[in-house]
């Protein structure tokens, strides 16, 4: 008797348009990383400094965040992203140079958000030291 196997057919994966996305840059002291993500806040990809191929120092740098918003942008292409709201967050040294590294991809800026979070009393401080 002969078996016969059933082929599960694959369904062939299918990426989503979006006409519209968030880009949410975090500018850290000493990194920049960059996330696209859709307007639910679902990761679609993203780039960082290191991931662009700088290592150290030279991670902190405004070229840095440049090249790394550069390269997130390619990562996300085939998702047909025409027009961005960009989230801002921290006053790292790659804050402005990420912004203008999305403009020379040729992507079309909405809005600019800064989302920095900014202390206002808060917890109370530890003791003076003594010397």
């Amino acid at each position: 008797m002969v078996e016969v196997k059933k082929v599960k057919s694959r369904k062939k994966k299918l990426k989503q348009r979006l006409p519209v996305a968030r880009v949410c840059i975090h500018a850290g002291e000493n990194n920049t990383i960059v996330t696209f993500t859709d307007l639910e806040g679902n990761k679609i990809g993203g780039s960082s400094c290191g991931v662009a191929g700088f290592k150290g120092t030279r991670k902190s740098t405004p070229y840095a965040a440049k090249v790394a918003a550069e390269t997130a942008v390619t990562a996300v292409a085939g998702y047909g992203i025409e027009a961005v709201h960009v989230e801002v967050k921290g006053l790292g040294p790659g804050r402005e140079q990420a912004i203008r590294g999305l403009q020379s991809a040729g992507i079309n800026l909405e809005s600019i958000i800064d989302t920095t979070p900014i202390r206002h009393g808060g917890c109370r401080p530890c003791r003076r030291r003594r010397v």
